[in-house]
């Protein structure tokens, strides 16, 4: 049987997206394979992946990362979920936590006997029945309970850590692990004539670089997914209006386990916490606002100095038609931008390299591979862009501009259906490819109003009252939060930056 295996993958680009790329495919091929990365010093990257999603945990794993290494390297921290301010109403907050609210007690779901015990003025805002929130509001992490007895078990967590470390401490990995680096800028990009499939670049120097795979990390500017091959681009910002955000280091301030969002009069304000220094930025559409102002606007709402200017970061919402095109597969920023709302820039980039190694092709590059590739991956950004765009609808704010268009928008039929079916009745409905669960959709839904206009009609014929079970159980979780660490002690005994 004749050989097909590829013997040389190019990835242009480094950052956070290339040598997560490189390292993950340095760890799982053995041999016969060289992995080349192209990027140049003089090219900036985004720089503003530094809050993350739960998954995160497991890419680390796979790569053999120990965590308390991890997290000291990139001077991280812990995050149990988000804050929002302001998004449903001005002067309302909700949380949004990794885990679940409470832990399932009857064959209807607690949404509905929630429900019910706060019309009767018998239960406290959802909020107060997730693990997550009730060691969050007191500043307290702890890494959850392996037993699911435990009410401790019922949480889960994922990091804030400063991405250009990370990519540091991956470079390195990458590297012993046999990635060669190539230094330089692009110059140009030499096709098969016939095929059009990309077989080299060319280096400023002079070097050509071959390759039979190409993974194009090229950020926003997707050099050859989009540069070269003209790939097309779906453009979602009618949904997503925010285009631009500025960014800033500030110093001081509370060191929270979770991520703070406050919405402003033409987009929201994001507040990392590390160790070393909070991460800041403002998201905002330049259709409502200008950008001397949102500048003013994220200095304003500081809770330190800043360490710097603002840095404005350009951006469209929406993807690439397709991620994998002939011979190039386009990974983090290249396929497409969501903005960060609900942090999903890293997990974007794990989710491509996870499809990449499912679906790794030989020199075929058989077609229905491709096509099944492209299906998966669109889908996954399709309903990861219906929960952001959730957001911005679930509003009654009336009192700017952006968010009287927000509220108003025609919004996907694939988004509509499922708010729909929860203000009518409360059911959650999945979606294909969901990266959010239930809860996730649970915590958006009722801290932004869409409240169901009646039970599950299962609920009148139960004689069981989950009343006294709800407040029993969050008086549990306010217990074992008490007894946790607080934030700043559990990563200083255990992940304090060198």
């Amino acid at each position: 049987m004749e050989d097909k295996r590829i013997r040389k993958v190019v990835i242009l680009g480094g950052g956070s997206a290339g040598w997560m790329t490189a390292t993950a495919l340095a760890r799982l091929i053995d041999r016969d394979c060289g992995i080349t990365l192209v990027e140049s010093d003089e090219i900036g990257t985004i720089g503003v992946g530094e809050a993350t999603i739960p998954p995160i945990k497991q890419f680390n794993q796979m790569l053999g990362i120990d965590e308390a290494t991890f997290l000291r390297r990139t001077k991280g921290s812990f995050k149990l979920g988000i804050r929002f301010h302001h998004w449903g109403r001005k002067d309302h907050v909700y949380f949004h936590p990794f885990g679940s609210f409470g832990r399932p007690f009857d064959l209807v779901q607690i949404q509905h006997h929630w429900q019910r015990a706060h019309a009767r003025g018998q239960a406290q805002s959802l909020d107060e029945y997730c693990m997550a929130w009730a060691a969050a509001k007191l500043g307290r992490f702890n890494r959850p309970s392996a037993d699911p007895r435990h009410i401790e078990s019922t949480f889960d967590y994922a990091y804030h850590f400063d991405a250009g470390l990370y990519a540091a401490l991956l470079r390195e990995i990458a590297v012993q692990r046999g990635v060669r680096r190539v230094e330089g800028k692009v110059m140009d990009v030499r096709q098969n004539p016939h095929s059009g499939f990309i077989e080299s670049l060319v280096m400023e120097s002079g070097e050509t670089v071959a390759g039979e795979l190409f993974i194009d990390c090229s950020g926003m500017r997707a050099r050859l997914i989009e540069g070269v091959l003209e790939t097309g681009f779906d453009d979602w910002s009618h949904w997503l209006p925010c285009d631009r955000a500025f960014a800033v280091p500030s110093s001081g301030g509370q060191f929270r386990p979770y991520t703070m969002s406050t919405a402003h009069d033409a987009g929201w304000q994001w507040r990392i916490p590390l160790q070393h220094r909070t991460g800041n930025g403002h998201v905002f559409a330049s259709a409502f606002t200008d950008e001397a102002r949102a500048a003013e606007t994220l200095l304003a709402n500081l809770e330190g100095p800043a360490s710097g200017e603002p840095r404005l970061i350009k951006f469209r919402a929406g993807q690439r038609r397709r991620h994998w095109n002939k011979n190039v597969i386009a990974i983090g920023l290249a396929s497409g931008f969501l903005e960060p709302l609900e942090s999903t820039s890293l997990h974007l980039v794990q989710a491509g390299i996870s499809k990449l190694l499912a679906y790794f092709p030989d020199r075929d590059f058989d077609p229905l591979v491709v096509e099944e590739f492209n299906r998966v991956a669109c889908a996954e950004v399709e309903r990861i862009r219906d929960f952001i765009i959730l957001h911005y609808h679930l509003t009654q704010r009336d009192d700017s501009e952006m968010w009287r268009y927000c509220a108003n928008m025609p919004i996907p039929e694939s988004l509509k259906y499922r708010v729909d079916h929860f203000r009518h009745s409360g059911r959650l409905i999945p979606g294909e490819k969901d990266l959010f669960g239930m809860h996730s959709w649970l915590a958006v839904h009722v801290g932004q109003f869409n409240l169901p206009q009646r039970n599950d009609p299962l609920i009148d014929y139960r004689a069981f009252d989950g009343t006294s079970y709800l407040e029993q159980m969050r008086q549990t979780m306010v217990r074992a939060a008490q007894t946790m660490p607080t934030h700043r002690a559990f990563v200083d005994g255990y992940c304090k930056a060198l």
